[in-house]
């Protein structure tokens, strides 16, 4: 399976005179969170919230931006977030492809919205309790 990229919006959901930022965010079910590159996070106007630690590839470690809130959206889907301030490209991960309940297409290497669920996401949970009246 090779490189998957997807096309998402980005938003700070507190201004909302900022236009959405629409970017090619490469898809990556082996990292957690969503990472922004600074200009992006400078161009939605977005505030640190805290630094994160976080361990690179070749073992380093470092303390990394982490600002907030944002709203991703996929076509009929979004979820709000915050984003690792890092590198030079938009890096998509899990937890917000698990929030807007898409599924990856490893032949057609495409991000798609879960075709079990097209209308609205769907999530597994562990217990629904529902009052009787």
């Amino acid at each position: 399976m090779g490189l998957i990229y997807t096309s998402i919006d980005l938003k700070n959901p507190r201004d909302s005179s900022l236009k959405p930022v629409t970017v090619k965010a490469l898809v990556d079910t082996g990292a957690v969170t969503l990472c922004i590159p600074e200009h992006v996070a400078v161009q939605l106007k977005l505030d640190e919230l805290e630094k994160r630690a976080v361990k690179t590839a070749d073992g380093r470690s470092c303390l990394i931006p982490y600002v907030g809130p944002l709203q991703i959206r996929f076509e009929n889907r979004n979820c709000f977030t915050g984003a690792l301030v890092l590198g030079n490209s938009v890096l998509l991960g899990s937890v917000p492809l698990e929030d807007m309940d898409l599924v990856i297409n490893p032949r057609s290497q495409e991000v798609t919205v879960n075709p079990d669920s097209p209308n609205i996401p769907s999530a597994v949970v562990m217990h629904l309790t529902r009052n009787s009246t």
